[in-house]
């Protein structure tokens, strides 16, 4: 991959992480109910299922997917609803004192790292714009391997950078009013209610 070629692909990668979604949204949410250094498991789970998206484009399942209706939508419908869980779970959620808990519902480091796989992996847009944008960063003229590892650590690399170091630190300033129950109740319902509205746009925009 050449310079110039890269540049452009780390561009991209960096525009694309920065625009809000379910992964920022989860980052943010997880930044403010078990601290930013905690909230680090919630974002590397999202890093696995990125993986996952890239192996199943550069497998060539996406093409199945992306061409199979009943597939896509089936896969967008379990995604969305599960977002709308996680919405509900934050709303009705009991706020705790942050001393006494390890986060939301003493969420662990595997709970976090779960959750954050599942809200990027449940996301078949993801696999269609993969399947749209990996391409253009591939030369098939040239060994593959070398191509999809460097590809694979730009957007892993990129997004966990904007994910831990850009949304998760945005929400620092907020972890004092997160610490009164009812500051805690205020944000929850907030993130909860974003949780649905992307369930909503995942269903709606096509």
């Amino acid at each position: 991959m050449t310079l110039p070629l890269w540049f452009s692909l780390f561009t991209a990668t960096v525009v694309i992480s920065l625009t809000p979604g379910a992964g920022a949204i989860n980052t943010m949410s997880n930044s403010l109910s078990v601290g930013w250094r905690r909230s680090f498991w919630g974002v590397l789970g999202q890093q696995f299922a990125l993986l996952l998206h890239i192996a199943i484009v550069a497998a060539g399942v996406g093409v199945l997917v992306a061409n199979t209706p009943a597939l896509f939508n089936a896969i967008r419908w379990l995604g969305a609803a599960y977002l709308v869980y996680l919405g509900i779970r934050l709303i009705v959620a009991t706020p705790q004192p942050q001393a006494e808990t390890a986060g939301a519902g003493g969420a662990s480091a595997w709970a976090l790292l779960r959750r954050g796989f599942w809200v990027n992996l449940l996301n078949p847009k993801a696999i269609v714009f993969f399947l749209a944008f990996l391409p253009q960063f591939i030369r098939p003229d040239q060994p593959l391997a070398p191509q999809y590892l460097i590809l694979t650590a730009t957007v892993v690399g990129v997004d966990l950078l904007v994910m831990w170091g850009f949304f998760a630190s945005a929400a620092k300033p907020f972890r004092r009013y997160a610490a009164t129950p009812r500051g805690a109740r205020t944000l929850n319902s907030v993130f909860g209610a974003l949780f649905i509205a992307v369930a909503g746009l995942l269903l709606l925009v096509h």
